[in-house]
């Protein structure tokens, strides 16, 4: 029997590069051995950057890469490097900034086609195998770029160097701001809020992407203000949302994006990151509101990751879910006929689910109109009054419907799960289970979380380097990324808060030291997107510094919460000193961007208005210590710091100062609570703590 024919990505980690191991192209990895082949042979490079969870990726493999002919002319004119957008933000980030000066626009799968010296002549995103309605094929473009590589390669390395030029100038980051003031915030709250959609939640029109760090912020100013504008942006996007068909209502869990403005139709994969900034909002709001709807929506995603997208036994927390199972298919995992609906439930059920998610013969779906996206469409009560039924009659009819369609789904062959673990997802989604701990006290939660960090610290970590970017099947790969220590760094000072343990603390502060010692920019500010060493790579050798949310937090915004944090925790002046520095250096930009910098305004927030500090000072082993300690972290207030302090003597030089002069020598635990520079008396039971913890330093308008 004859072997099948594999490239050379079939060895790769990534599993998008493994699914295309049996393509006839010859592929390379990203390597400096495919610029060298590519110089000694004279050929541009063709780059094909997706991802395993992106739809028109796939098309794009089953339509071109792998047809023979078309590999054939790719084999013969290019060398071909495919790249996972996941594994490689890195090159990422720098070949969609490329590819869209070029085009105006990016996306995945993002084809460019390159110089030997790794930079771009040419880019777009899908193309079609034929020419159609006016635009080239992908075997026209190939033959055309080919030919004027050859013929007139002067003008293709003119055009490749005047992109890269204008990349190296980087965006326009505006001057460096000697002030920073809270008007700033005000103003893009202001500007949020006119880009509001009243009737549908969220902002702008579709495609509709969620836009986390708007929402936490929006929640943290109306605490502070009881503005019931911004309590209105926020609960109504959060219940279109989840009411919508981004929410997956039998499994729990968001999909990526919607592609109409009500939420209802969406692009069906689930990543990690959005899932984790999710989960904080639902929490939150669920903290500002009291409606157990939000606390619902954050129990779905908890199950959804706890079920599908992690490794229970040994930690960690999975890349993504797949939309589809084959390239003909859009979803149909997620979504429902009516006749499959029937054959599953009982025509009681049938009936009640069917009004609850407008199920219908006609879907939602062009590729199948059969097909239904499930959305809440009509809620318990009115489907009570229409079939003149009891309320809790048709409650129970709507659970059992739910489950038995879970039930039916789970027997559907299932979109594939990347099994990677990113560091920086990973550090997204550690914080986000912390915080179901701090809010919802779920310990499994948060042992869940510190498993996983354990995981990480053993298997993807050095003192030196600071954290790998990805994890998968023992393995550790690819050092210095920004993405990665920040968020990481994060979820340690998260840890250090719920557990006390002083070694997260140490950690997060050795990975702050590295990144001012080689991610920092000594002349203009800010932390570049990788280590300064890694700009060796001709491919890396663009200048970045992400501050733009796109739509994971943007790093250097992370990093200066980090930052700050550590300052509020140690006193250390180094830490103010370079947070105040990296938000004068990006202000004037993000002020531009508004929405798409929210993570900029909550890191400014957080810098000009210190959190609360909740200090207990108390024996670990003492029972009122520990609840002390516990309503600390439940109260909801949010820029908020706990730390729990031994009254041993040892430790009185890391408590705040603040604290430190007023400490009372008691063998009954104590708590303090601060802001700014004053603290209210020491406090010694849990009911008063929590009041005051919520009031404390606030002012009453």
């Amino acid at each position: 029997m004859e072997k099948p024919r594999v490239n050379r990505l079939a060895k790769e980690s990534s599993a998008y590069l493994r699914s295309a191991a049996h393509q006839p192209v010859d592929w390379h990895p990203w390597s400096e051995e495919a610029f060298e082949l590519a110089r000694e042979q004279d050929k541009p490079i063709l780059l094909d950057i997706g991802a395993v969870w992106c739809h028109w990726c796939h098309v794009m493999d089953g339509e071109s890469y792998e047809n023979e002919e078309v590999a054939r002319i790719i084999n013969e004119r290019f060398v071909p490097i495919k790249v996972d957008r996941d594994e490689r933000p890195d090159i990422d980030r720098r070949y969609q900034n490329a590819v869209g000066a070029i085009t105006g626009q990016g996306g995945w799968p993002l084809t460019a086609f390159l110089t030997h010296e790794a930079k771009v002549f040419y880019g777009g995103t899908y193309f079609p195998p034929q020419d159609m309605q006016g635009r080239p094929g992908f075997t026209t473009l190939l033959l055309r770029l080919s030919e004027i590589y050859q013929k007139d390669k002067v003008k293709a390395l003119e055009n490749a160097e005047s992109v890269h030029v204008a990349l190296e100038k980087g965006e326009a980051l505006g001057r460096f701001l000697e002030e920073l003031r809270p008007e700033m915030v005000t103003a893009a709250l202001e500007a949020m809020g006119r880009s509001f959609d009243i009737a549908n939640g969220g902002f702008d029109s579709a495609p509709k992407f969620p836009h986390s760090g708007a929402i936490e912020l929006i929640l943290r100013r109306y605490y502070e203000t009881h503005q019931d504008w911004l309590m209105t942006i926020a609960t109504k996007t959060l219940e279109k949302m989840a009411r919508g068909g981004m929410y997956d209502q039998i499994g729990g869990g968001f999909h990526r994006y919607s592609v109409d403005e009500k939420w209802v139709v969406p692009h069906f994969e689930k990543m990690s990151y959005d899932n984790s900034e999710h989960l904080k909002n639902y929490l939150h709001a669920y903290q500002a509101t009291g409606d157990e709807f939000f606390k619902e929506i954050a129990s779905g995603i908890i199950n959804y990751v706890n079920t599908v997208a992690s490794d229970q036994e040994h930690g960690g927390f999975y890349a993504s879910q797949d939309a589809d199972i084959s390239l003909h298919d859009d979803g149909d995992y997620f979504t429902w006929t009516l006749k499959e609906v029937e054959e599953v439930l009982s025509p009681e059920e049938a009936r009640v689910i069917a009004l609850h998610y407008n199920v219908y013969q006609q879907g939602e779906m062009h590729h199948n109109p059969a097909k239904n996206v499930l959305f809440v469409d009509m809620e318990p009560e009115a489907i009570a009054q229409k079939l003149s039924r009891p309320l809790e009659e048709v409650k129970a009819l709507l659970e059992k419907g739910k489950q038995c369609l879970l039930e039916a789904r789970n027997q559907r062959p299932a979109p594939f799960v990347d099994k990677t673990l990113y560091s920086n997802w990973n550090g997204m989604m550690l914080s986000a289970y912390l915080e179901a701990y701090k809010v919802l006290g779920l310990e499994s939660c948060r042992d869940f979380a510190i498993k996983s960090l354990e995981l990480l610290l053993a298997n993807s970590y050095s003192p030196q380097n600071g954290f790998f970017h990805s994890f998968f099947d023992g393995q550790a790969k690819i050092t210095g990324i920004l993405d990665d220590q920040v968020q990481m760094a994060k979820a340690l000072l998260d840890a250090y808060e719920v557990t006390a343990q002083r070694r997260y603390l140490e950690i997060a502060e050795s990975i702050a030291h590295h990144l001012l010692e080689s991610y920092w920019d000594e002349e203009e500010g800010g932390f570049f997107d990788i280590a300064k060493i890694r700009s060796a790579d001709p491919g890396l050798s663009t200048k970045d510094k992400p501050i733009q949310d796109s739509p994971t937090p943007a790093s250097n915004s992370v990093a200066a919460i980090v930052l700050d944090t550590l300052y509020y925790l140690t006193d250390k002046d180094i830490y103010r000193q370079r947070a105040e520095e990296l938000l004068k250096a990006f202000g004037e930009g993000c002020s531009r961007l508004g929405i798409y910098a929210a993570t900029y305004f909550l890191a400014l927030d957080y810098h000009l208005s210190s959190p609360a500090h909740a200090v207990i000072v108390g024996r670990k082993e003492d029972q009122l210590t520990l609840a002390l300690h516990k309503t600390a972290l439940t109260a909801y207030r949010p820029k908020k710091l706990v730390s729990m302090y031994e009254p041993d003597g040892a430790h009185e030089d890391r408590l705040p100062p603040v604290v430190a002069s007023m400490l009372e020598r008691s063998d009954k635990p104590l708590a303090y609570v601060c802001a700014g520079f004053a603290c209210a008396p020491p406090i010694d039971n849990e009911v008063e703590l929590e009041a005051t913890l919520k009031s404390f330093g606030l002012s009453d308008n």
